[in-house]
């Protein structure tokens, strides 16, 4: 048993490196464009596309990695599992990149209007092919328990993303300096280009990374492949709700904010500003990847002992709300110095980074709260729920984006995270009733609340930086301070103890 924890332990820290430190790597980048591109239409143009991007790559993989997962292990011959897996992505990838050649002018205008140039959504068609194909490859390091491997190639992916996105903003305008006539093609209005350019060969290099993985004797097994797709669709259902939720206000953005010009430069250069003060609320994002990586199996693990792990689940959740509330009150006590992250042109958009943060947290703590479908096997409940969150959020949208711009994407976030939150709590207690510690966590909810008006209050009245940051930091240190008293265990420590009993 010990053994098989230290694996889970060391394959759960691969994993973590894998997933949450390429996601820091990206999330600087995404920072560093808004210094490098010179317009900030430049940023709405791509959190449109990306937003396009993280949809279709759930359409175009359609479950089939968990329906990998689970047949791979039902099955008495996993080779044949990938084989046929992989063999059904691949041709339904070549159907896309197909339909995409000969509607790519039509679509491109439908998609983002004459801002949408063709050659930008034949690079974006591209880049997804190649990283839809990688799935399937990733999916089975994964099965073989080769978490080293699956780490170092996700890293070096983001590693060269960044290396070609700083050959092209950094050393090109010095080296087209140097050598005028070699450097003649490179022009920084061009920058949308560089990004998908840069983007395209890191998956280029990812996929020849992970291709060994398709050194296999292939077979197609059309019956298996039918169990599969019908395992896989609810999971595709979800996947399309969930990525909808969090991308569907930076898709329709250009479409629903009133803009006459053809160009979509004023709605472009609003999804730009929201874009960039959105990438503020991706601290809270990776809190809660790192959180599920490092936090909850130790949890689960510390009572495997016992007969029930409801207590457990109900201390993990307690516990990410609270530092979930730190991690708020850190962003927004600091917003002075976290504001810097990119260029002043994009302060103006400084008052959704509360709303977004919130609502991120909420979201964190719906994740936390669904266990209880995924444990009584109800998981339909999940694919309900981001429908009923989907819903909440189009609407929102639709109807306040002409009349509010990205304040109405803040606040549909904001909703329809809680929404889901209040659902998912009340149909666990039926189902699945969790003992959750709500007088502790309401209390922290009502103290960060009691402290973020204070601290909404230094920056309407308090004009000296400094003193905002001593003030804000001074309201923070009680916070932390009622933490570590009533929940973390340094009161019991000889000589330190004594400051918190």
């Amino acid at each position: 048993m010990a053994g098989g924890m230290r694996s889970l332990a060391k394959e759960t820290l691969f994993y973590g490196m894998g997933s949450v430190l390429p996601k820091l790597l990206s999330w600087l980048l995404s920072l560093y464009w808004a210094f490098a591109l010179p317009e900030i239409s430049d940023i709405g143009v791509l959190t449109n596309f990306y937003a396009w991007v993280a949809l279709l790559q759930v359409i175009l993989t359609y479950g089939m990695e968990t329906g990998f997962f689970r047949y791979a292990n039902k099955e008495s011959d996993p080779v044949r599992v990938f084989s046929t897996t992989f063999i059904s992505i691949a041709f339904t990838t070549l159907l896309f990149f197909l339909a995409a050649l000969l509607l790519l002018e039509p679509a491109a205008f439908a998609l983002g209007g004459v801002a949408m140039k063709p050659h930008y959504l034949l690079m974006l068609v591209i880049i997804l092919c190649f990283d839809v194909l990688g799935a399937i490859p990733f999916a089975n390091l994964r099965f073989k328990k080769r978490p080293m491997r699956f780490a170092v190639i996700k890293l070096i992916n983001v590693v060269m993303t960044i290396l070609f996105n700083l050959f092209f903003f950094l050393m090109c305008p010095k080296l087209q300096v140097i050598f005028p006539e070699a450097f003649s093609w490179f022009d920084i209005s061009h920058g949308v280009d560089y990004v998908l350019i840069s983007n395209l060969s890191a998956s280029v290099i990812q996929f020849l990374m992970v291709s060994p993985e398709l050194k296999i004797q292939f077979t197609f097994d059309r019956e298996l492949l039918g169990k599969i797709l019908r395992y896989s669709f609810p999971i595709l259902i979800l996947g399309i709700a969930g990525v909808l939720n969090q991308t569907v206000d930076k898709i329709i953005f250009p479409w629903v904010y009133p803009d006459s010009d053809p160009e979509k430069a004023n709605a472009l250069r609003e999804l730009g500003i929201y874009g960039q003060n959105f990438k503020i609320a991706v601290i809270m994002v990776m809190f809660t990847q790192a959180f599920r990586y490092a936090f909850e199996p130790f949890i689960f693990a510390r009572n495997r002992g016992a007969s029930d792990d409801r207590q457990s689940f109900s201390d993990a959740t307690k516990y990410f709300i609270i530092f979930g509330l730190l991690i708020f009150l850190v962003t927004t006590g600091y917003l002075d110095i976290v504001k810097y992250l990119f260029p002043v042109k994009y302060h103006v958009g400084l008052k959704i980074v509360p709303i977004v943060l919130m609502g991120e947290l909420f979201f964190g703590v719906y994740f936390n709260l669904s266990l209880w479908y995924k444990l009584t096997d109800q998981t339909r409940w999940g694919a309900y729920m981001s429908i009923f969150g989907f819903a909440i959020t189009i609407a929102i949208n639709i109807l306040f984006i002409p009349q509010f711009g990205y304040m109405a994407c803040a606040w549909a976030s904001f909703i329809a995270n809680l929404a889901m939150m209040l659902v998912s709590y009340f149909l666990g207690q039926k189902n699945y009733p969790i003992p959750y510690n709500l007088k502790s966590t309401g209390f922290f909810f009502l103290l960060s609340m009691i402290i973020f008006t204070g601290i909404t209050l230094t920056y309407s009245n308090v004009a000296d930086l400094w003193l905002r940051l001593v003030i804000n930091t001074l309201l923070i240190s009680i916070y932390i301070f009622a933490v570590v008293k009533k929940e973390l265990p340094l009161r019991e420590l000889p000589v330190i103890g004594k400051f918190f009993r």
